[in-house]
């Protein structure tokens, strides 16, 4: 027979149960970034009332206003959830005595040296802390090394006197987004979950599946969920460093690498294409595998093979810069004065984040050898890198013409390559975008 301090236990997680099922819980996401303004949304949609927090008062403005910054965010959307009352932002972490259920998406960047910089979620734990009550439900979903949230989470908030388990659940369950997809987004991509508990693991999972269209995947603890996330952006950063060391080689040899990948992908077993680019960039790609590898050290383990394709992604902005010198001085120019047209700024095509861009490195480069930059993108209005604004111009014949080269850094789909091809002087195209655009390779055409 149970007694009566399991029974209430029981009751606590039936009765939060029954408020995820029936969609009367109140949730709460705590940054409204990438991830967290798309899953308060989708939250919002599915009939919960959703409050989000973040510590930027022009976040909170917009979304209180019902305008749209993300672009995986449909505007209409945004905006009915906020006019019909079911989303609002606040600075006030005090409202988080409310929520019945939070959601942690604040960033994890790395700091100088290379190691995880956890302020942002140790800073987001300490409040929910203050407000921690019992039948209420922590998920992380940032990014991480494996047991955060076993090692770092769990301690602060059962310092309240809370237990997991028994008076709160906390879990695990990593975002994926992958920015300007067009297939998949936050409501149908497949999710993956690890509670503390198996309590803990049931209402995380019944959040979202009462959320999301993708399938929910529940493992055995937050360090497989952290470890899972890891791999995952682990793989993409091998892989490309293995196209991007396939490139430098082919350059040598003169083999052009684009015709290799293509010729490769026609196996229909055993092989999936990544490219070569002028280099990684973003939040993820570039810093996650990181994690791992500082953790690998607590336990005696040196993780090689990450670190070795984080020094061939890292090298290939000077790789490119090399290669437009090498492309200038065959038309017998030196890159001191002269004029480098960078046709992209954002990481990756068509969406408007140049977060961790190559594209910052290159200028860099660039203008350190002597060169003066002009930059081009259908997304992005601007960029900001070391306390210097670059503006984006609008890209015209002139513009083109007047360039002594033009390098395609982001294969944006807006682009008119047409006007391009047939502006440009000397086009570099780091990213492959006029091989399938038949007709269209100037005269003075050169290839990563």
């Amino acid at each position: 027979m149970n007694t009566p301090k399991e029974t209430a236990d029981s009751l606590l997680q039936e009765s939060l149960l029954q408020r995820l099922n029936d969609r009367t819980a109140v949730i709460g996401v705590i940054g409204l970034g990438y991830v967290g303004l798309p899953l308060s949304v989708e939250k919002a949609k599915a009939g919960y009332h959703v409050i989000g927090f973040d510590v930027q008062a022009g976040k909170i403005d917009m979304v209180n206003a019902g305008y749209n910054y993300i672009g995986d965010v449909v505007d209409e959307d945004l905006r009915l959830m906020v006019e019909s009352g079911r989303l609002r932002a606040t600075a006030d972490y005090a409202f988080l005595r409310e929520v019945d259920a939070v959601a942690i998406c604040v960033p994890t960047p790395l700091d100088l040296y290379r190691q995880p910089d956890t302020s942002y979620v140790e800073n987001s734990v300490r409040e929910i802390a203050k407000e921690l009550h019992p039948g209420m439900l922590v998920v992380l979903e940032s990014t991480t090394y494996p047991g955060t949230t076993e090692e770092l989470i769990r301690p602060i908030l059962e310092a309240t006197g809370l237990v997991c388990g028994r008076d709160f659940f906390l879990a695990y369950s990593p975002e994926r987004v992958d920015p300007g997809n067009k297939s998949y987004n936050t409501k149908n991509t497949p999710k993956v979950v690890g509670g503390i508990t198996p309590a803990c693991s049931q209402i995380a999972a019944a959040l979202y599946r009462q959320v999301l269209e993708g399938e929910v995947k529940v493992v055995s603890s937050p360090a497989v969920a952290e470890m899972e996330k890891i791999y995952e952006n682990t793989f993409r950063h091998i892989n490309i460093a293995l196209a991007n060391e396939m490139a430098l080689l082919c350059s040598r040899m003169n083999i052009d690498v684009w015709e290799v990948i293509e010729a490769a992908g026609t196996k229909p077993y055993g092989f999936m294409a990544f490219y070569p680019g002028p280099g990684l960039g973003g939040h993820c790609i570039p810093v996650d595998p990181f994690y791992l590898t500082w953790k690998a050290k607590e336990y005696n383990y040196h993780t090689r093979l990450i670190e070795l394709a984080g020094e061939i992604n890292n090298a290939m902005p000077e790789f490119v810069v090399q290669r437009i010198g090498d492309v200038l001085n065959e038309h017998r120019k030196a890159v001191s004065g002269s004029t480098v047209y960078l046709l992209g700024a954002a990481y990756k095509k068509d969406i408007d984040d140049y977060r961790e861009s190559p594209v910052l490195k290159m200028i860099e480069l660039l203008e350190s050898k002597g060169a003066k930059v002009i930059i081009s993108d259908t997304h992005i209005r601007s960029i900001r890198h070391r306390q210097r604004e670059y503006a984006c111009e609008e890209m015209t014949p002139q513009l083109l013409a007047s360039a002594d080269i033009a390098v395609i850094t982001t294969d944006h789909s807006g682009f008119d390559y047409e006007l391009i091809a047939k502006e440009s002087r000397i086009l570099f195209d780091t990213r492959g975008a006029l091989r399938s655009r038949k007709g269209l390779k100037p005269e003075a055409y050169y290839l990563l």
